[in-house]
């Protein structure tokens, strides 16, 4: 039997028992779990994965390569550089701006990056690690987001860079924060990791920075398991980010070819010896964050649903939000004006003054099997790793703060059916109802 027959005798079965294992589940309202985030898996995801296994490319190969290439040309950029998580995109985008190739542009330890106090940590992680200070900003109930005004009034002599996230799907002020970063001679680092599929002023999110970052952890719009990005149109930045994320290594070889440049053995760099081995010669201080063909592959399988994610995101976010309109002592969440967000995430404020808190509604909820999240780590500056840890705050955190005692949020990805959101909203409303007349 030639290759190519067994290899689709082989994927026609993995067909047969995707259908066999996957039978659809009956809702049973408050026994079926109702997930805030999941990965939404078929059978073409399937056997991309066991394609990609039976061709043995184990580390990163022609599936990376691939998705890279139709990746940026989705979101309009020019370079596209898988990772092996999300955080390490963050990390590897901001680090690529301390790189000595930039020179006088260059950040440097002691810098200040402008970022948000209300948020996850590993968008403001990678401002530590790399010996920066971060500047913390409040951000906008409803919203979620800072907005161009707090950030311009952070801006000290000392600050370089804005590194923020699109929270929960919802844009930011992007096209104003990029272009106060402009002005200012500012980098722009946007985490785009929640908001893959969002619009702000009719451009697709992860376009307004300078580099951009998603994450593809089973809980994002698109899935490879684990796995991340970094993008930009800019190419020298582009070749930072790939050297930092390939060792620091100077050589710019796919894995497996030698001498692309036909030079492998013609440079002289730093205090080497003349002739030395490009590929075994290092320019920065690097990391290794590849992410494997296999992840690529399931990538790819993912990419070609995007428009039909977004559109399952936005359909359960909008039933839910007028199905509780009108709720009282809820704080419902509000698009960013000018944006079509592709939400991550329902976004829920209990009013400081109402008769019930945060804990009693929650708690009424996952008994009920209805999952729910807190909006990540809400004011990190009151966490134990930045208590002692430098950095300046630029305005009170009061929303911060109401974030981290009053807010919650619950699921609107494609796995959730409108069964399971009617339930949601009838939960939440029976709830409000009961506690409403009385007094905490």
């Amino acid at each position: 039997m030639e290759t190519s027959d067994h290899t689709a005798q082989i994927l026609e079965s993995v067909r047969a028992y995707h259908r066999a294992t996957e039978r659809p589940a009956t809702f049973v309202p408050g026994t079926t779990e109702i997930w805030t985030s999941g990965a939404v898996l078929t059978e073409d995801d399937r056997v991309a994965l066991v394609e990609a296994a039976l061709e043995m490319r184990i580390a990163a190969g022609p599936h990376s390569r691939r998705f890279e290439s139709e990746f940026a040309r989705l979101l309009g950029l020019r370079k596209a550089h898988l990772t092996n998580s999300g955080s390490s995109a963050n990390l590897l985008a901001l680090s690529s701006f301390t790189s000595h190739l930039l020179g006088d542009r260059r950040i440097r330890p002691g810098d200040e990056v402008i970022t948000a106090a209300a948020g996850f940590p590993t968008t403001v992680n990678p401002i530590l690690q790399n010996g920066l200070l971060p500047v913390f900003v409040d951000v906008e109930l409803g919203t979620y987001n800072t907005v161009v005004d707090r950030v311009a009034q952070a801006i000290g002599p000392k600050t370089r860079a804005i590194m923020l996230a699109h929270a929960l799907g919802n844009p930011f002020e992007a096209a104003e924060i990029a272009e106060l970063a402009k002005d200012r001679g500012l980098y722009l680092i946007e985490d785009n990791c929640d908001a893959v599929g969002s619009f702000y002023d009719g451009r697709l999110t992860g376009n307004f920075g300078d580099v951009s970052t998603v994450s593809f952890y089973p809980a994002h719009h698109l899935t490879m398991g684990e796995g991340g990005c970094v993008l930009t149109s800019n190419l020298a930045l582009a070749r930072i980010i790939e050297s930092m994320r390939d060792w620091g290594r100077d050589c710019w070889c796919e894995p497996g070819e030698s001498d692309a440049c036909h030079r492998r053995f013609g440079f002289q760099v730093g205090r080497l010896p003349a002739g030395y081995d490009h590929k075994y010669t290092y320019s920065h201080v690097g990391y290794n964050l590849k992410a494997t063909d296999l992840q690529a592959a399931l990538g790819l399988s993912q990419l070609a649903r995007l428009d039909e994610f977004g559109a399952a995101r936005r359909r359960n976010w909008r039933r839910l939000r007028e199905g509780l309109d009108g709720v009282p002592w809820l704080l419902l969440p509000e698009a960013t004006p000018r944006s079509d967000p592709s939400w991550f995430g329902f976004v829920l404020t209990v009013d400081p003054d109402a008769p019930f808190g945060r804990a009693e509604l929650v708690s009424f909820l996952e008994a009920r099997k209805i999952s729910t999240r807190l909006l990540f780590a809400g004011n990190l500056t009151r966490h134990p790793a930045y208590i002692n840890r430098p950095h300046r705050v630029a305005d009170d955190l009061v929303n911060s703060d109401i974030i981290t005692e009053q807010t919650f949020w619950v699921g609107v990805y494609p796995g959730i059916t409108e069964e399971m959101i009617d339930f949601v909203i009838s939960s939440i409303t029976e709830f409000v109802k009961k506690h409403a007349g009385g007094t905490r």
